[in-house]
């Protein structure tokens, strides 16, 4: 875990000695300079996250200092250091961006915790600002023209451009459920607050409402610091909760308690807090039947589905299989540095015929290998996993049950120049290579190159 960097200034050793020692012992990194200009030096080459700064320097004073640091990096948290009686100094610098001040002679005590809470504000926005940036990015990419995803498409829309403040996303593991999410917040007014993701099912029960909500310093044994939860860093944006069927009955209680007005209290805290977020849910299961089994809570249920959207499975979609593969393909090419330029027929058929149980993740998964391990300039059947080609095409060890004679017949003269065409394609011309695609023999395939013209 990355220490915070301090950076002590003060012209008296004695005081930079000793601050520097105590702040060590905290656990902190810390440099220290004697004057301003050492100071300005130091905090552009070493990147501090607080500056502790007496007001009173030799050269450039601290004041100056300040206004310097905050020139080239506003980020950086300045608590000013003051003689007994430069109070109005004191707040002149906050007025120019320090965080806050000091009096000489300070209690150690109360400076540690004077940094203490300066630091946690410091991460805080870092964070927070971290979060803004991903959200800024364009909507995700969602691939498919099918009938499926045009009506699907058209709901979305609607979705991010209403006021709807909790949505049901239910569908199959790996039909892209967080791809939803996200594109409903970054097409929506929210875009510019924080999207934060959160899996219900991995987080256990006894933490999940500390995640959410935050926790006061002292709340239980382990709480040494004030915690904010993810509804309140979320404020303006939107919270994702996957896996919302597997959430236990004592926390839907607590959040359906926070649908009501999005209010809450951190855990130990009295304070009410009330935020404006999104809620997107998520789930594979069905939750008539968890509701059944009294696993899941009907008034919940009815709360969160305010806006039900439902994403079909892959098998569904059949006529996005090949354009979802493709858009792999040149994905993985920028990642793995490949060149594979399309899908053999064969393959193309496979993918057609298979039943795709783990929807659009099992796709990319199998891309991902195919590109990884391929050597060629097209995707292979030999490319795709064999417990793939076997599900495909039960009824036959042999991966050429995968094709299926079309219903108008086909010229069977045609398809064997194509085969022909394609192996020579794949292969850079090469003859030996070719024949051995087709599991020819050399004399056989330069027979059939000559027939088809390929051969003069």
């Amino acid at each position: 875990m990355k220490r915070n960097k301090i950076l002590v200034v003060d012209d008296e050793h004695l005081i930079r000695w000793s601050l520097e020692q105590n702040l060590k012992k905290q656990g902190y990194d810390v440099i220290v300079a004697g004057n301003g200009e050492d100071a300005l030096r130091m905090a552009r080459e070493e990147q501090p996250d607080l500056v502790l700064l007496d007001i009173q320097l030799p050269g450039i004073s601290g004041i100056e200092v300040l206004e310097k640091i905050k020139e080239f990096d506003d980020d950086i948290l300045v608590i000013m250091v003051t003689a007994h009686g430069g109070l109005e100094t004191a707040v002149n610098a906050m007025r120019l961006g320090a965080y806050d001040y000091v009096s000489k002679p300070f209690n150690l005590d109360e400076l540690s915790i004077t940094i203490k809470k300066a630091l946690e504000t410091y991460d805080l926005k870092r964070e927070v600002a971290r979060l803004r940036t991903e959200t800024k990015k364009s909507a995700p990419n969602i691939i498919g023209d099918s009938r499926h995803m045009k009506h699907l498409m058209e709901v979305l829309d609607k979705v991010a451009r209403s006021e709807a403040s909790t949505v049901l996303v239910q569908g199959e593991s790996g039909t892209g459920k967080e791809l939803v999410a996200k594109w409903i917040h970054c097409s929506s007014s929210r875009a510019d607050k924080p999207f934060i993701a959160i899996n219900c099912a991995a987080v256990p029960a006894s933490l999940l409402e500390s995640e959410l909500f935050g926790y006061e310093k002292g709340a239980f044994t382990d709480a040494k610091a004030t915690k904010k939860g993810l509804f309140e860093l979320a404020d303006g944006g939107t919270v994702f909760l996957d896996e919302i069927g597997d959430m236990e009955m004592g926390m839907q209680a607590k959040l359906l308690r926070f649908l009501e007005d999005r209010s809450f209290r951190r855990i130990g805290g009295g304070r009410v807090f009330t935020v404006d977020v999104r809620i997107i849910s998520a789930t594979n299961k069905d939750l008539q039947k968890s509701i059944e089994e009294k696993s899941f809570r009907n008034d919940l249920y009815y709360r969160l589905q305010v806006i039900p959207i439902v994403l079909p499975a892959l098998r569904e979609r059949r006529e996005d299989i090949i354009p979802l593969a493709t858009h792999f393909i040149e994905m993985y090419n920028k990642d793995f540095n490949k060149k594979v330029q399309g899908i053999a027929g064969m393959a193309e058929r496979m993918m057609m015929d298979y039943s795709w149980p783990g929807n659009v993740r099992e796709l990319k998964n199998v891309i991902e290998r195919a590109i990884i391990l391929g050597n060629d300039e097209i995707l292979l059947l030999e490319h795709l996993p064999l417990e793939m080609v076997a599900r495909a095409a039960p009824q036959s060890g042999a991966p050429l049950s995968a094709f299926r004679l079309p219903p108008e017949g086909i010229d069977i003269e045609e398809v064997e120049k194509e085969l022909i065409r394609q192996a020579l394609e794949i292969t850079e011309w090469n003859q030996s290579k070719a024949a051995k695609k087709l599991s020819l023999g050399i004399d056989a395939f330069r027979y059939r190159m000559k027939k088809f013209g390929y051969l003069k």
